[in-house]
């Protein structure tokens, strides 16, 4: 099934993490976004992975 919601819930500490793995979907800055307009099934690979890696696991997606 392919990805079509992602979300970073309260908690994050912006280590930059999701970013360096895929900057297509995350952004940094004071705290980690999400960008807007992004075709998440084009990056699915990247963000299993940068939910994965996320050290405190707010990184969710759906």
């Amino acid at each position: 099934m392919a990805i079509t919601k992602v979300w970073i819930e309260e908690g994050c500490i912006a280590c930059g993490s999701c970013e360096q793995i895929c900057p297509e979907v995350f952004r940094v800055t004071d705290q980690s976004r999400v960008q807007e307009g992004v075709n998440f099934s084009d990056y699915e690979d990247g963000i299993k992975e940068a939910a994965e890696c996320c050290p405190v696991e707010v990184i969710k997606y759906s």
